[in-house]
């Protein structure tokens, strides 16, 4: 008996008062014998519902009863249907999840629930892309990760080497249109790319969580870690004060002011992991913006405008 579909059940009664086993069955697709099967548990089990035959008869909670299963306010109920309502239109199940939670809400939430579910479209899509469909492996490890079981992974180093690992999954995050699944190994939590995984084979193993573990932190010191390694080398410039927005836009926290100067332009300092990796990402700036230091960014900068000279110039 599954528990979820018991708690739909609950909750269909405790919003409309009384039901049917056909109504049961065809809310959650189910046939009519299991239903009734489902509202028999739920009696035996000690939840205070009774049957009551003949026409107009069908299941009830016992003196109104409710559960505290629909114990939203309405802000709440916007709140919730605003954040779901857009990635579910991708996914069928979640759909189908959202319309049969509307109708288990009170009557009072549904017209404002149903209209957040509907308010807003997230396009994963740039310009010019097509619309990118979710890795088959990421569904295998979201269910991984909710059933708790281990995973065997053959996951491809950046110089292509396999290895395999049994991991115990934590989460996934999707960043910029890369996935990244958080496990813990033997040699403690890691972060694997998940178009690196060749293979992944869920197993009957259960997995250990920490108590404590919190994903959305947990990502958080990822993220800061590889934030680091990419800010190892630094280079001050000079930028226009009418470039410094586009700049910043594009180098996101890699880019800091560090004051202005007389002539109108501002100095900042910009990141990157290597001096080349720095001249590159300045060097379509051409002559706006001037690199002051170190010497190891102006050599490459001056490199590569060698090479665009030997390359174009007629």
């Amino acid at each position: 008996m599954r528990a979820d579909r018991l708690v739909a059940i609950l909750l269909m009664m405790q919003t409309r008062g009384r039901v049917t086993a056909a109504e049961v069955a065809g809310e959650l697709e189910t046939s009519v014998a299991t239903a009734r099967r489902d509202l028999e548990a739920l009696s035996a089990a000690g939840v205070p519902v009774y049957p009551q035959p003949g026409r107009g008869g069908g299941w009830s909670l016992v003196g109104g009863a409710r559960t505290d299963l629909t114990g939203l306010t309405a802000g709440e109920a916007r709140a919730l249907f605003l954040l779901a309502g857009p990635s579910a239109g991708s996914v069928p199940e979640a759909k189908s999840a959202l319309r049969k939670l509307v109708r288990a809400l009170p009557q009072t939430f549904r017209t404002d629930a149903a209209a957040a579910a509907d308010a807003v479209v997230i396009d994963p899509a740039r310009w010019g892309a097509t619309n990118r469909e979710l890795p088959p492996v990421v569904a295998l490890l979201q269910r991984a990760v909710v059933q708790r079981n281990k995973v065997r992974l053959r996951y491809a180093s950046k110089g292509g080497e396999h290895t395999e690992r049994l991991v115990d999954p934590l989460g996934l995050v999707d960043k910029d249109a890369i996935w990244y699944f958080l496990a813990g190994t033997d040699h403690g939590q890691r972060t694997f790319r998940v178009d690196r995984i060749a293979e992944a084979v869920v197993t009957d193993d259960i997995a250990h969580r920490p108590s404590d573990f919190d994903l959305a932190t947990a990502w958080d010191a990822v993220v800061d870690e590889m934030e680091e390694r990419r800010a190892a080398t630094a280079a001050t410039a000079l930028v226009p004060e009418r470039l410094l927005p586009i700049l910043r836009n594009q180098q996101g926290r890699h880019c800091v002011v560090d004051g202005p100067i007389a002539d109108g332009r501002i100095r900042v300092q910009v990141t990157a992991p290597t001096a080349w990796m720095l001249a590159q990402q300045l060097a379509g700036w051409g002559a706006d913006i001037e690199v002051v230091e170190p010497e190891s960014v102006r050599a490459e900068l001056a490199r590569i405008g060698a090479e665009l000279v030997t390359a174009y110039q007629p």
